[in-house]
């Protein structure tokens, strides 16, 4: 879906456990630490113990050690195991990085139960991605103005691909719908349940970027930031780089057996508008369009790929609301 999350810098979002033992949050700080150095290995034997004791932050940093390769070796089932463990106690992070996980690997049910969980507590990725699925009716009944609800959220708090959905979104939506999706995202932001604590906002290590947060007026500034917790989740996958992408186009006829999806369009219009000011990207080259009427929407698929993790390369390089699907 062309989601991406900050991976050059480590920041403290353990918001839900501030009730941690002192000597925990050292000692998970002591891994963060042995990480900045790029110390992994040293960082995984620190959050080992501590993740086999139940604290939920070591517990989804060990994850992704796992799921990243640093400091262990590569193993998704490791790192699905401790995700779960961590996503269990309410771990947002836990719960996003997770259901991310399941869904780009094909397992939606499961992936959109976690996005849900995480969605619920205000978590942008997650509300962009089940947003979406809600627009277009994949895993769960299809509400496009829950949906159109749900991206708002994650727009509101600067996700810039939450922006690009809300944008074709309010393209295709009748102006009833998308004002009932405003005050739906309203009551829901009311009902979301608060934090077990409000520490100041996170801080990046000193060779980060400045980030850009959604702002938080409520939030004090001049309060000293906690000490970081976990790791910041990266992207999902490494994404190919485009002259691959585009080479590969150019020299081999397009064949296989997956597409990909970049929206749900009340106008069939709209979706070959948007096909339009796509199709020139090199990572669509060599692909067709797809317009896969369902009731009263038209999906707009585009392929076809040779594979499923090339189809998550276009997704990447496109941008905005796509995921991956097996052509029927």
């Amino acid at each position: 879906m062309g989601l991406t999350v900050n991976c050059k810098y480590l920041v403290a979002t353990a918001l839900f456990f501030a009730a941690a033992s002192p000597l925990s949050a050292q000692s998970v700080k002591a891994g963060i630490d042995a990480w900045q150095r790029a110390d992994y290995a040293g960082a995984v034997t620190i959050w080992r113990p501590l993740a086999e004791k139940g604290d939920a932050d070591a517990e989804f940093n060990l994850g992704q050690a796992y799921r990243l390769g640093r400091g262990v070796a590569i193993n998704l089932a490791a790192a699905k195991t401790w995700f779960e463990r961590a996503a269990g106690q309410g771990h947002v992070d836990a719960q996003t990085t997770l259901g991310l996980l399941l869904f780009q690997n094909g397992d939606q049910a499961s992936g959109l139960k976690w996005l849900k969980k995480a969605a619920d507590q205000g978590e942008p990725r997650a509300l962009l991605v089940y947003g979406t699925a809600l627009v277009n009716g994949d895993g769960v009944t299809q509400d496009p103005v829950l949906g159109y609800a749900y991206v708002s959220r994650a727009a509101a708090q600067g996700l810039q691909p939450a922006k690009e959905t809300l944008d074709q979104l309010d393209q295709i939506l009748p102006i009833a719908d998308r004002k009932r999706g405003v005050q739906i995202a309203r009551d829901l932001a009311k009902a979301a349940p608060a934090p077990k604590s409000a520490p100041p906002k996170p801080v990046q290590t000193a060779t980060a970027k400045p980030a850009k947060p959604a702002p938080k007026p409520s939030t004090p500034t001049a309060k000293p930031a906690p000490a970081p917790k976990q790791v910041a989740s990266p992207p999902l996958s490494k994404p190919t780089p485009k002259p691959a992408l585009a080479k590969t186009a150019a020299a081999t006829p397009a064949t296989g057996a997956w597409r990909i999806q970049l929206g749900a369009f009340s106008r069939k219009g709209a979706a070959e508008a948007l096909y339009r000011k796509l199709s020139g990207k090199p990572a669509l080259a060599g692909r067709r369009a797809f317009y896969i009427p369902v009731g009263t929407i038209t999906r707009l698929q585009v392929g076809p790929f040779e594979s499923k993790a090339a189809a998550e390369a276009a997704c990447r390089a496109a941008g905005g609301a796509c995921f991956p699907v097996a052509a029927k």
